[in-house]
Order: C-alpha cells, then sequence, then structure tokens
C-alpha cells in the first residue's frame, strides 16, 4: 500500500512540475507579447514628415525613445532564454532521475520474475508453504507468496507508469527548445529591427548636423521656454512650501502651548496637595521649586503632522508610483543635462521627463494630494499639485479638470496633454518632480 501511495504522489508531482513548465512559458510570451504590441504602439508615434528642423529634432528624441524601448525588449528576451535554459537543466535532471528510476524498477522486477521462475511449479510453492514447522509458519509463508505476487504485480505497473512519465519528460523538453528556438528567432528579427532605427537615427542626425545653425537657434528657443516656464514653476513651488513651512510653525507653536499650559495645571495641583500637606511655611518653599522649571522650546518642523503622513506614504511607493499619463507612452527626454549622440555641442537640460502619448492622452495624478496651483504659460494649461512635502507638476495640458485646492486620488485624470496640430498632432507631457524645491528624478520613481 505504502508503495502505491509513493507512485501516486510522485506521479503527481511529475504532472505538476509539468503543468508549471507549461503556464511559466505561457506567461513568458503573454508578457513578451503585451511588451511587443506596446511597442507597435509606440512605433506610430513617429509621424512628422516635416522638414524644419524643430520637427527633426522632436522626431530624433521619439526615434531615440523607440530604440530604448526595443534595447529594453532584446533585453528581456535575453532574460527569458536564460529562463528556459533554466527550466531546460531542471528537466535534464528530472528526466535522468526517472531514468534511474525506471533501470532501478527494471532490475528488481528482472529479479523477482528470476525467483518466480525457478519457483514456478504449484508442487514447489506448495511444498514451501507445508513445510513450515508449525501453522504460524505456514501462514506466514502463505501470507509472503501472496505478498510477493503483489509486489511483482505492482512493479510491472510502476515501469509502465514511469515510462509514460518519461515520454511525457521528453515531450516536454521539446516543447521548451522549441520555445527557446522561437525566442532566439525571435530576438534575431528585433536586433534587425533595433539596426534599422539606429540607421534612421544615423540619417536624421546627418541632416541636422548641416543644419548647425538653425539647430542651435531650436535649442536656444526651447531653452528661453523651458527657462520661463521652470521660473514660473519655482516660484509656485516656493510658495507652497513657505505656506507648508508657517502650518508647521503654527501646529508646532499650538503643541508647546498646550504643554505648556498642562506643565502650570500640574505644578499648581502639585502646591495646593504641598500646602495641604505641611502648611503655609513650607507649601511656600516647594512652591518656588516648581516655578522655577524652564518650558521646553517649541520644536521646528518643515511640514505639519497631515504632510509627514502623506510624505512617508508617497516615500513608500518609490518606483511604484504610475506614469502620470494614460494609455501608450514613450519617454522621449530624460531628467537632467545630457548631450544628443552625433550632434556636436548640442546638450539638452530637462529639470523632468518629457513623455509623448497618444493624441487624446490625459494627464493623471501619481499620487493622492493637492492641487496648489493651475496657471498658464505660453496659452498652455499647468498643474502644481502637493503630496506632502513631495510635489509633482504636469505641463503642456490644452485644459485642466482640477482646481486649486481640490483633493485628487491616485491616478485620476487632471487634464487633457496637449496634441500639436502643427507637428503631427505629436502629444507630449512635461513632468517634474521635487521635493520641497529640490528636483528629483522623475524615473526613479514612477513604475514603467
Amino acid at each position: 500500500m505504502k508503495q502505491f501511495l509513493f507512485l501516486l504522489a510522485t506521479i503527481l508531482i511529475a504532472s505538476n512540475l509539468s503543468a508549471q513548465s507549461n503556464r511559466k512559458i505561457k506567461e513568458l510570451e503573454n508578457k513578451r507579447m503585451a511588451i511587443q504590441k506596446e511597442i507597435s504602439i509606440k512605433e506610430g508615434l513617429l509621424k512628422s514628415t516635416k522638414k524644419d528642423v524643430g520637427s527633426q529634432l522632436r522626431g530624433l528624441n521619439t526615434l531615440m525613445g523607440q530604440i530604448e524601448e526595443r534595447k529594453r525588449y532584446i533585453e528581456v528576451i535575453g532574460k527569458d532564454v536564460q529562463s528556459i535554459d533554466c527550466e531546460v537543466t531542471s528537466l535534464s535532471q528530472q528526466l535522468r532521475a526517472l531514468e534511474r528510476d525506471l533501470l532501478d524498477k527494471k532490475k528488481k522486477y528482472e529479479s523477482s520474475v528470476k525467483y518466480l521462475y525457478k519457483n514456478k511449479s504449484i508442487q514447489e510453492r506448495l511444498m514451501f508453504i507445508f513445510s513450515a514447522n508449525n501453522l504460524s509458519q505456514t501462514y506466514r509463508r502463505l501470507r509472503y507468496m501472496n505478498e510477493y505476487a503483489t509486489y511483482q504485480r505492482i512493479q510491472g505497473e510502476e515501469i509502465l507508469k514511469r515510462q509514460a512519465q518519461i515520454g511525457r519528460k521528453k515531450n516536454e523538453m521539446e516543447e521548451v527548445k522549441t520555445a527557446k528556438e522561437n525566442l532566439l528567432t525571435e530576438r534575431e528579427r528585433e536586433k534587425q529591427k533595433l539596426e534599422e532605427q539606429e540607421k534612421q537615427k544615423r540619417t536624421v542626425v546627418a541632416g541636422l548636423q548641416k543644419k548647425q545653425k538653425g539647430l542651435q537657434g531650436e535649442i536656444s528657443k526651447h531653452r528661453k521656454e523651458a527657462s520661463k516656464l521652470n521660473a514660473q514653476i519655482d516660484r509656485l513651488i516656493a510658495i507652497e512650501v513657505e505656506k507648508a513651512r508657517k502650518r508647521a510653525e503654527e501646529e508646532a507653536r499650538k503643541k508647546a502651548a498646550a504643554e505648556e499650559a498642562a506643565r502650570r495645571k500640574a505644578a499648581e495641583r502639585e502646591s495646593e496637595k504641598e500646602v495641604a500637606e505641611k502648611g503655609s511655611k513650607s507649601s511656600g518653599k516647594s512652591s518656588s521649586k516648581s516655578s522655577k522649571k524652564a518650558a521646553t522650546p517649541a520644536p521646528v518642523y518643515s511640514m505639519d503632522s497631515a504632510d509627514r503622513i502623506i510624505s512617508g506614504s508617497f516615500e513608500r511607493n518609490k518606483g511604484r508610483l504610475p506614469m502620470p499619463i494614460t494609455g501608450s507612452y514613450l519617454v522621449v527626454s530624460h531628467y537632467g543635462e545630457y548631450a544628443v549622440d552625433g550632434l556636436k555641442n548640442v546638450k539638452l537640460d530637462n529639470k523632468g521627463i518629457d513623455i509623448q502619448g497618444q493624441p487624446g492622452a490625459q494627464a493623471r495624478a501619481i499620487f493622492d494630494g493637492e492641487v496648489s496651483a493651475v496657471f498658464q504659460v505660453g496659452g498652455l494649461a499647468n498643474i502644481i499639485i502637493r503630496h506632502g512635502n513631495y510635489i509633482s507638476v504636469y505641463c503642456n495640458l490644452s485644459s485642466a479638470s482640477v482646481s486649486k485646492g481640490q483633493k485628487v486620488s491616485t491616478r485620476q485624470s487632471i487634464g487633457r496633454v496637449y496634441s500639436d496640430p502643427s507637428d503631427g498632432n505629436r502629444t507630449v507631457l512635461h513632468f517634474q518632480l521635487r521635493k520641497e524645491t529640490s528636483k528629483l528624478n522623475p524615473e526613479s520613481w514612477v513604475s514603467r
């Protein structure tokens, strides 16, 4: 019975491992299909065929974003190949274990068959049973013969089942190897597409190199526009930080006043108790001592208690905050100052990130907070949301659907991102993130 249960458990474990292997491959395929679909959508973002410098430079940014996405996808395929290699190794080990077990069972079965062959006649079996010295030994020999026959039958069944398991495991191995071959083929296709995009990038860069004067003019224009926007953002954020500081000071002042009042009340009660126990003369001395106790200075905070709570929650979600735009997106300009490959003396300086989306895309809040400001620059709306001492900024909106002082929740739509009809309906959200006045790299905080 124990052998039968062990056999059943072995079969169930092997079946479960097979199901896990197939499920893992399916999960990897679904993940890659989703990424591939996103890449296909993002490839449609590069629509402009204009020849002016501004359009070419923006097109170059989009193209570089697509190249980065494809490189990441190739890395994902590489990791999936490694995962499948580990799966192949695991399946190979399982297969070898099954084959060793099958060989062992065959040897035992062969030994039992030889034994029965030597004692095949009924007379020999009866002689073995009835040659016992007593009735108890006769019974044990009879039971032994029955159990041995059952054991032999189970051994034969186990061999057949183990052979079936080995057949299934070999089929599974072939499926996994086929999945790996398909992955390697897909990686080669993606590398070819990447090379085509790199070639396209070199063509665009070569065209811009011939228009160096116009390129520098376009960059200067962009810097002036960005400086004007950032100055307005800095001013409004400074105001918001000062408001938060005053709220914190007021809270600290009220807390200190309440603590001082409690101390005085406690001192008065202590004084009255001493007067009742020792009389008016001794109480005057103790009262004098208690009145000399100095008040503790009020603590100073840059945030009040409500801001501290939401700031802590915001920090714990670092790297998991949602992207501030709905639908498919592409990061076309990164945070900080960086050079553009192939273009001499061309440096871009971004206080946040630029995210290109589909026409009709909505900007959305990355976390719970309160709208600090809604303002216009160059005819476009911009929104500042406070999350404790963290501040998120959403720029280049054609319209805002929230107002100053309004509470917003995570992923709530706050406005429509502007689509430029003169540039192929290019739809780009400029997004910034601050901790008070300090600028942060948004890509370290949001999930991609």
